[in-house]
């Protein structure tokens, strides 16, 4: 879990206003407020002191397009500056519209290209397993309409089939899908070999409950319900 701050949870409604303009995209961030916040507060082994080490956990935003809240927490957390907020989209700011892992402290893709974030998130989770490592967890958060690309259901049947347990998805549901799933998007989970649970996603202690809770024995989605 990250390395507590000065910073909490009531600050983040202020650091969000730091950031302007048009690409905020302010539906699709706050949709992800409360679930950004109790992985970087409660659930994560990441340090802001040492984001590249190599025991970390690591968590994957695939749904780039709204970095606001990413930003927010990142800088409560103390992976960035609060002043870096103000700067958001800037041509001299390392905070774009889209996260770029190479410019963030703590951002390990760069996302927003919808169905992308998944498949990476299975093969980090397959090269963790591979190089015997066995503490880091891979968490990825997506959105509901975002898994209605065709690459994120090859990954998920993927990673069923090799029992990726240290894998966690995280699906933002915020009623915003197309066409939806029969049964809801678990059970499109459920039929490949996860687990699967649904939650309030405003509720933060169901969440955290949700987000510990894997045996590791197959890879978990946790379905965060969120009201548009």
């Amino acid at each position: 879990m990250t390395t507590s701050t000065t910073l909490g949870y009531d600050d983040l409604p202020g650091l969000l206003t730091l950031l302007t303009g048009d690409e905020k995209h302010d539906r699709s961030s706050f949709s992800t407020l409360d679930v950004l916040w109790v992985l970087y507060d409660r659930v994560l082994r990441v340090d802001p002191r040492d984001p590249d080490d190599p025991d970390r956990d690591r968590f994957l935003l695939s749904k780039g397009h709204g970095p606001a809240a990413y930003y927010a927490v990142l800088a409560a957390k103390g992976f960035i500056p609060v002043g870096s907020l103000a700067g958001f989209g800037g041509a001299d700011s390392r905070l774009g519209y889209h996260p770029d892992r190479l410019l963030v402290p703590g951002v390990e893709i760069s996302s927003g290209s919808l169905g992308h974030g998944l498949p990476i998130a299975v093969g980090v989770a397959l090269a963790l397993d591979t190089s015997g490592a066995d503490e880091p967890r891979v968490v990825c958060l997506v959105g509901d309409a975002e898994l209605e690309e065709g690459s994120n259901f090859e990954a998920v049947q993927l990673a069923g089939r090799l029992g990726l347990g240290r894998l966690t998805v995280v699906v933002v549901d915020n009623g915003s899908s197309t066409h939806g799933w029969p049964g809801g998007v678990e059970r499109r989970f459920e039929l490949e070999g996860w687990s699967a649970v649904r939650v309030d996603g405003r509720d933060h202690d169901a969440l955290e409950q949700a987000l510990i809770g894997n045996g590791r024995d197959r890879p978990d989605v946790v379905i965060a319900e969120v009201q548009a």
